[in-house]
């Protein structure tokens, strides 16, 4: 048998459910591969070898005496270190924050302990999930960008040191890493996932969302996430469909529309090339392909939310920055700066400009079940002084749309691409079913880094 490790967060859970695979041996393969590799990568802040052992011995021995948690029963997972985990620092990325240790979990965190999962550690994220790098690097290309600001959550998965993990978008920082990287990305709908304990960036805008190697682990680590919480206002009560079930279903009833702007500029030949595979692919599954017209308010949309973050990413900050703002890095503290400059007239119009745009896109996708584009424009970029552009997810962060990247070929150096689904609110069954039905129709989630 290949290593524990080397499993899907779905084929571990069914060995171990099966009686092949303990939590122990699983937790300890997790762990020797980041004793291998991390130096190079750099994926995480913190790790807990220690616990996670402890963890995983008790949850064999609950096993053993029939209490099951479920399918998340055992299974390691990294979380971005903007999650607050009791007694375990968390620290954002910066020197703000660091020495900070909560003294409970974020709803997200408290969720997945119960569901059976093991935290082996907190993962890099960009200073306060923003601009300013991690020193993660990217498995597939160490000279390479992870993307961010989720850029360990995502290079661990593709690295093999966890089978799952958490992340947080407010642009593009889920679905950006899982494309670079080469592994599954789900930002849910804005109000799906409780943001309760997670350090924001800007309250309008923030989602949690799961990264994994195949589209049926991140459809696990959602349900577990997702629901009600009285401690978050904007965490709905709508009912969460049964996803995993979902992913079985024929594609052939959908239709998915191709962006007929917006989308289209700044490609990457690889990226184009790619994407027009994908395109066949979606086909060849029975998937209905057509022309989608974006709304005439899409750009501006896109435009309000930019200006949206920054006066909320200004405000979270306000009290911190008058006291310490040299201990922020320079594209955050340039970020702070430009939205203390903005004025509350302008930030209410850009909500105004932000709902019409949001209403718009809505009608759109009552012609259409999903909106396919590339996750992004290019392949992971060279160097680590950024993460690349967001400009392809932001706008549905904006619109608090479920987008779902999935990885969409190679560019001939090796470096992963990833193809971008979008669905109506709330509607992540069919943005998953049509995900998993292109992967099944590919290979590229199979193949792991050289590493």
């Amino acid at each position: 048998m290949s290593e524990p490790h080397t499993l899907s967060l779905s084929e571990a859970s069914e060995r171990i459910h099966k009686g092949q695979l303990s939590v122990t041996e699983l937790v300890r393969s997790a762990l020797t591969r980041i004793e291998q590799v991390e130096p190079q990568v750099l994926a995480w802040a913190r790790t807990d070898p220690a616990g996670a052992v402890t963890q995983a011995e008790r949850l064999d021995r609950a096993l053993r005496e029939g209490r099951d948690l479920g399918p998340l029963h055992g299974i390691p997972i990294g979380v971005k270190d903007i999650y607050y985990t009791a007694g375990v620092e968390t620290a954002a990325g910066s020197k703000v924050m660091a020495g900070f240790v909560p003294d409970y979990d974020a709803t997200v965190v408290t969720r997945l302990h119960a569901a059976g999962a093991i935290v082996l550690g907190k993962t890099h994220t960009t200073e306060f999930a923003m601009l300013d790098p991690a020193p993660t690097r990217n498995p597939w290309g160490l000279g390479h960008t992870p993307g961010g600001s989720s850029s360990g959550s995502a290079a661990a998965v593709a690295a093999g040191m966890c089978l799952g993990s958490v992340g947080s978008q407010t642009a593009g920082s889920i679905l950006r890493p899982a494309a670079f990287c080469g592994v599954v990305g789900l930002k849910p709908t804005y109000g799906r996932v409780s943001r309760y304990g997670i350090v924001p960036v800007a309250w309008s805008l923030d989602h949690a969302g799961p990264l994994a190697r195949t589209v049926r682990d991140v459809a696990l680590l959602l349900e577990a996430m997702a629901g009600p919480d009285p401690h978050d206002s904007t965490a709905v009560g709508r009912p969460l469909p049964p996803l995993v079930a979902a992913l079985t279903s024929s594609p052939r009833s959908l239709t998915a529309g191709v962006p007929d702007r917006y989308f289209t500029e700044g490609l990457d030949p690889a990226v184009a090339s790619a994407f027009q595979d994908g395109l066949k692919v979606l086909e060849g599954i029975g998937i209905r392909v057509r022309e989608a017209r974006l709304p005439e308010s899409f750009e501006a949309g896109v435009e309000a939310g930019r200006l949206i973050m920054h006066a909320e990413g200004a405000a979270v900050h306000l009290d911190w920055y008058r006291t310490r703002a040299r201990d922020y890095r320079p594209k955050v503290r340039a970020l702070i700066e430009a939205g203390l400059l903005i004025p509350a007239v302008s930030y209410l119009r850009a909500q105004q400009v932000r709902a019409g745009a949001i209403a718009a896109m809505r009608e759109l996708f009552t012609e259409i079940d999903v909106l396919v584009t590339p996750t992004t424009q290019v392949p992971a970029p060279a160097g680590l002084g950024s993460t690349g552009d967001p400009i392809f997810n932001a706008p549905f962060s904006t619109f608090g749309l479920p987008a779902l990247s999935v990885p969409m070929g190679f560019t001939p150096s090796g470096l992963p691409l990833g193809l971008q689904l979008v669905g109506r609110p709330f509607d992540e069954a069919t943005v998953l079913q049509a995900g998993a039905a292109y992967e099944a129709a590919t290979d590229w989630h199979r193949r792991r880094p050289p590493l």
